[in-house]
């Protein structure tokens, strides 16, 4: 091996260190992330660089943020015009093969969209997620009859065994909330704790769930319940997630779902609007002394009718 070659291979080690154990998911995102980097550093729009791939302005931006596959040969040929490095090819080409490694929850790629197993991969990769539902209980707060009910109710084309399925990759999705666990915070519309998907066993169930867990010191999850009165003027009429990274990659994003898709805010002023709202939605309720109180109170009405 020429001392050349050694040289630029130690390079791009030194500057991997997160390359070296990504998930699919996140090696993807630092994929797309240092891409866009290069772009930015030679000062080249979106529209500049599409034709040097044969692709669409939408595609690059596509690439960028993690939500279309990668090819080997695009990534390269971007590279190149953007004039990276050895070491940055390097690093490039690391990212590129972990990107294309298979995550558990791809076995259900079958009955699950592409831009729902991408939260599920981004999930795993974050050190802190705070989310509001303004209809249902969040997804990794969920106990299976509830979210059973809730995948037969929006899913009613289904088999019954690819609901089963789907509630089992709930229940697998849920182990993030072990160690090591990110930081949780779950923020709850009122009007959830009145709505008693699955009926009444279930609902009574979910609500004890939810004090088990806002209760459980070992957890690192926080429970908030946004009352109607505070939260009127607070509440968007739709769920934010947003998830905070320590990677190396891109250091936040907010996942924004409305009926049969979903948006991935990446922009720092996008960002930062949305984490306003959810600000807002966290200065309305106070505490979980008194969402267990609310909690405790629904609970109790579905015991009368048990």
């Amino acid at each position: 091996m020429s001392a050349v070659r050694k040289l630029e291979q130690e390079e791009a080690a030194s500057i991997m260190p997160a390359a070296r154990e990504c998930t699919n998911a996140a090696a993807a995102r630092l994929l797309g992330e240092k891409l866009r980097a290069l772009r930015a550093r030679r000062g080249l729009g979106l529209k500049d660089v599409a034709p040097i791939i044969g692709a669409s302005v939408s595609k690059i931006s596509r690439l960028e943020l993690a939500r279309s596959p990668a090819k080997y040969q695009d990534v390269m040929a971007l590279a190149s015009h953007y004039a990276a490095t050895s070491a940055e090819k390097a690093e490039l080409e690391v990212l590129y093969q972990q990107s294309q490694n298979s995550d558990w929850y791809e076995q259900y790629a079958d009955v699950t969209t592409d831009y729902f197993r991408r939260l599920i991969a981004l999930e795993g990769q974050a050190n802190r997620i705070m989310t509001y539902e303004n209809m249902v209980v969040p997804g990794l707060l969920q106990i299976r009859p509830y979210a059973k009910a809730l995948l037969r109710a929006g899913l009613p084309t289904h088999s019954a065994a690819d609901i089963d399925r789907l509630a089992d990759l709930r229940e697998k999705r849920q182990v993030i909330l072990r160690d090591p666990a990110p930081e949780v915070v779950a923020l709850i519309d009122e009007g959830v704790l009145r709505r008693p998907v699955g009926g009444v066993r279930a609902m009574y169930d979910q609500l004890n769930h939810l004090l088990e867990l806002g209760d459980d010191e070992e957890l690192n999850i926080s429970i908030g319940i946004v009352p109607f009165l505070a939260g009127a003027l607070a509440s968007p009429p739709y769920p934010i997630t947003h998830l905070r990274f320590a990677d190396g990659g891109p250091a936040e994003l907010v996942y924004v779902e409305i009926l049969k898709s979903a948006n991935y805010v990446t922009r720092a002023s996008e960002i930062k609007e949305h984490m306003l709202v959810l600000e807002n939605l966290m200065s309305t309720q106070t505490g979980w002394a008194a969402s267990r109180s609310r909690i405790e109170a629904m609970r109790d009405e579905y015991a009368k009718h048990l």
